[in-house]
């Protein structure tokens, strides 16, 4: 199966679904499927295992994110408020 530079890895769908589909698609999966850094050892080596399960390849640490990515703004709000509540203790 051909996939030209425009369409890239949604080439998949041929001439279905259209161009905006295709076009959103194509930016969540290529950015799911890039190396994400790791919070326990910060090298690039987290691949996505399943839907929200995200695993390091040179700790071997597992931990839960986004289905699409590591870490989501909303988790990124949450333990940014843990930590100002638990340091002001």
């Amino acid at each position: 199966m051909a996939r030209t530079k425009k369409v890239g890895i949604t080439g998949r769908f041929g001439p279905r679904y259209g161009r905006k589909a295709k076009r959103t698609v194509k930016t969540i999966e290529e950015n799911m499927k890039k190396k994400h850094t790791c919070p326990q050892c910060s090298r690039p080596a987290v691949k996505r295992v399943s839907s929200g399960i995200w695993k390091c390849r040179k700790c071997d640490s597992v931990f839960t994110g986004g289905a699409y990515l590591p870490s989501t703004p909303m988790g990124r709000t949450a333990s940014r408020n843990i930590k100002r509540i638990v340091g002001g203790l």
